[in-house]
């Protein structure tokens, strides 16, 4: 407990009548036994010194924050071991709120100074410190009280840390009121929306929500208002710009030390690259399911060409297994290699290798001298994510021409062109000698949704089917910084 000012100048007054009576206007004040009494029971530090500044009392509580006893006549205007302005910097004892309120002749009420105990703990305080006349008028000492500053410091560290994390979160923070005005906003929340603190504070939330979202506004400041918590809620709202985002929101109610509920705080964290790799993790997953089927359909194929040329069972195992073998290397072109001592690593290769690979099984048919694939045009370096999607891709264009086009027959023959376009690699895939084809149509099947997706998404380009009758033909376009994996 502190005392009060009316308080405090009752205790002065006391000290004051009992020196003036006496008659003697250079004795340092003695502290009547009854005012002794109340000074050392009250909970905060106060001593007294006469007028050079020379201690003459103290009760514990002074010497509970100083952590020493002073000597009473020799110890001067303060009684700790050191002290210490608040941003740290020495303060000499001749220099202290009590040396300078006796310089001065008038009270020198509520200075902040630090006092350090001899254990090296510090202890952050207020002073204030009034002189003390005779009748005459004659300056015989002054009385200090000294109030604790550590909770205050406590909170108020604890308060400058919170604010710290909040600033310099990743999320966006924000404070509003029960009307939706809001009150607080941080860096997060300027990344996250693009309105600065200034543009944001005193506007109302709803600048935030689109409008076919407003009732969920309502929905949560009900809710905030009941005291409930809303956590991990995903919505969409809207930027400065006018895109929108999507975000999970939590809410907490604000509530004062009365316990009642004030305001909310939200945070609001960017879900857009989630919800992008749950899209890509559930089209890989329809994707191995793809290619599992595609490889037994593979395999039937491999099995079926083999059949063929082989005049014995012998000479057909061997073509099967050394189709198949190209198969597993084509495979393992395509995925990451791991150490124990590194990690995952990319794989790089060169686009031909890469293609060749892919097309190996389906080469070399005994009844046709010629090559299945005739690769023309620069080579190009391709590593990371590019080696995955461009396998992809042309497994798929090889799958097909198995099941549908030129690599269905002996005969058949795909013509692959390489070439610069500037910042743009384009790859055209041709079959001829072929089945006539029928059907023009792109279609929407699970093979055309996945090639247009990596081609847009991972490779930055486009790609073109033109089925002409003679043979389908695939024009791949895409970004060249796309090739490095980026």
């Amino acid at each position: 407990m502190s005392l009060s000012v009316d308080a405090r100048d009752d205790v002065t007054n006391g000290i004051k009548a009992k020196q003036t009576n006496s008659g003697e206007r250079t004795r340092p004040p003695a502290v009547d036994v009854n005012v002794q009494h109340i000074l050392e029971a009250l909970p905060e530090p106060i001593y007294m010194t006469d007028a050079g500044g020379r201690i003459t009392f103290y009760n514990s509580a002074a010497v509970e924050m100083w952590g020493i006893r002073p000597e009473i006549g020799k110890s001067e205007f303060c009684g700790s071991w050191k002290l210490y302005w608040p941003d740290g910097s020495p303060l000499p004892h001749d220099k202290c709120p009590m040396a300078t309120a006796l310089k001065d002749r008038c009270a020198n009420r509520g200075m902040e100074a630090v006092a350090e105990r001899p254990d090296g703990t510090r202890v952050p305080f207020l002073a204030f410190p009034t002189p003390l006349f005779d009748a005459d008028g004659n300056l015989i000492g002054a009385v200090n009280m000294l109030v604790d500053l550590s909770e205050r410091a406590s909170v108020d560290e604890a308060a400058q840390r919170f604010a710290a994390i909040v600033e310099s979160s990743d999320d966006a923070i924000l404070a509003k009121d029960l009307n939706g005005t809001i009150i607080s906003w941080n860096r997060g929340a300027e990344r996250l929306f693009g309105y600065t603190a200034e543009e944001a504070i005193g506007r109302h939330v709803v600048m935030l929500i689109p409008l076919d979202r407003h009732n969920e506004e309502t929905d949560i400041l009900s809710r905030i208002r009941r005291g409930e918590r809303i956590d991990h809620y995903e919505t969409i709202r809207r930027r400065k710009d006018g895109s929108l985002i999507e975000i999970s929101l939590s809410v907490s109610p604000i509530r004062n030390r009365e316990g009642r509920v004030i305001g909310a705080s939200k945070i609001a964290r960017d879900i857009t690259e989630r919800r992008r790799a749950e899209e890509q993790q559930h089209l890989l997953i329809r994707e191995m399911d793809h290619r599992v089927k595609n490889l037994f359909t593979l395999a039937s194929s491999v099995v079926s060409l083999s059949a063929r040329s082989a005049s014995t069972p012998a000479e057909l195992a061997s073509a099967v297994r050394a189709r198949l073998s190209a198969l597993a290397q084509a495979h393992a072109l395509t995925v990451p290699s791991t150490s124990e001592a590194t990690g995952r690593t990319e794989q790089a290769t060169t686009l031909h290798r890469l293609i060749g690979t892919i097309l190996a099984p389906y080469d070399n048919c005994p009844d046709n001298q010629q090559p299945r694939a005739n690769i023309v045009g620069p080579d190009t370096p391709i590593s990371g994510a590019a080696v995955t999607s461009f396998a992809l891709l042309l497994h798929e264009f090889a799958t097909n021409a198995a099941k549908y086009g030129a690599l269905s027959v002996s005969e058949g023959v795909v013509d692959i062109n390489c070439d610069d376009e500037g910042d743009r690699f384009v790859l055209t895939w041709t079959e001829r000698n072929g089945p006539l084809v029928a059907r023009q149509t792109d279609g929407e099947g699970f093979g055309t949704v996945l090639g247009k997706a990596t081609v847009r998404s991972q490779l930055g380009g486009e790609i073109v089917r033109d089925w002409k009758p003679e043979g389908l033909s695939i024009r791949l376009s895409v970004a060249r910084d796309r090739l490095g994996g980026q």
